[in-house]
């Protein structure tokens, strides 16, 4: 309950900057940081896992493996490889 209260203050008090920062002539410092601090925390990216718990993630080498079989693959369809 308390995190959602501190979510709800937080927003709250960003939008409060951002319209000071569009409607308020006498905006300053203050709202400007707060706006950007709170769009600076929105593109953080929260929401990551490390890869290896991550759904679907990827073996480690996969891409040098690929990259290693394709380059194989083209070889072997050069004219006068046989």
């Amino acid at each position: 309950m308390c995190r959602w209260a501190a979510c709800v203050a937080f927003t709250v008090l960003w939008w409060w900057a951002a319209a000071r920062l569009l409607f308020a002539p006498d905006a300053g410092a203050l709202e400007g940081a707060v706006a950007a601090g709170g769009w600076g925390l929105s593109v953080l990216p929260v929401h990551c896992l490390p890869k290896a718990r991550a759904d679907g993630a990827l073996a480690a080498g996969r891409w040098r493996r690929a990259w290693r079989a394709w380059r194989a693959w083209r070889a072997a369809r050069e004219p006068g490889a046989e």
